[in-house]
């Protein structure tokens, strides 16, 4: 997964219409919402502002008056293939006279976005991810060592009839590090959900 370092913009012309290819970093959908109505004012005589919102939790998208599936679709699909994540996608159209048809409104939105790809810099992202794990307060210190060692940070530490770690990780690495505490505690640490 990636997410924008800074804006980007691209623009082509198919058939004398003007496609304006834009990428924002945006966190969710009120930030989306506020940079569409500015976008909007900037273009008050655009035939479309087509866009793609992709953030954790809330996402959409609009068509904005062309066809079903010839804007916004081909927009989602390039910000999927480069996996990009927290990005405001938005092509804005000025008409030229001419009717692209489906497969050319595809094409073109598609290729606005991707044009606007080529002068993106990217950053990965790591997504995390919370653990709960209970150990025997013997083992506690063996447990916060190997979290130590691994990355792993430790948000707090309860106790009660044993030492409760609530932890934060990479996602990825999840498995991984439970396999790890299990094998170094001899199978002696349990995972709490943390939906409890």
């Amino acid at each position: 997964m990636f997410q924008l370092a800074a804006f980007v913009q691209s623009e082509i012309e198919i058939k004398k219409s003007r496609f304006l290819g834009q990428l924002y970093p945006i966190n969710n959908r009120a930030e989306a919402r506020s940079k569409l109505a500015e976008i909007r004012t900037q273009h008050p005589n655009a035939v479309h502002v087509c866009w793609v919102l992709l953030c954790e939790g809330d996402s959409g998208l609009d068509d904005d008056g062309e066809p079903s599936g010839t804007a916004a679709k081909p927009m989602y699909n390039v910000l999927v293939h480069k996996e990009l994540f927290n990005v405001l996608a938005v092509v804005v159209r000025y008409w030229g006279g001419t009717k692209l048809g489906a497969g050319g409104l595809t094409r073109a939105y598609g290729q606005a976005i991707s044009e606007a790809f080529k002068t993106a810099e990217l950053i990965p992202v790591e997504i995390l991810t919370e653990l709960c794990l209970t150990v025997q307060f013997a083992d506690e210190s063996s447990l916060r060592r190997l979290c130590e060692q691994k990355g792993v940070s430790i948000l707090n530490v309860n106790y009660a009839d044993r030492a409760t770690l609530h932890m934060r990780l990479k996602a990825n690495e999840a498995d991984e590090f439970q396999r790890l505490a299990f094998d170094l505690l001899r199978g002696d640490v349990h995972t709490i959900d943390l939906a409890d």
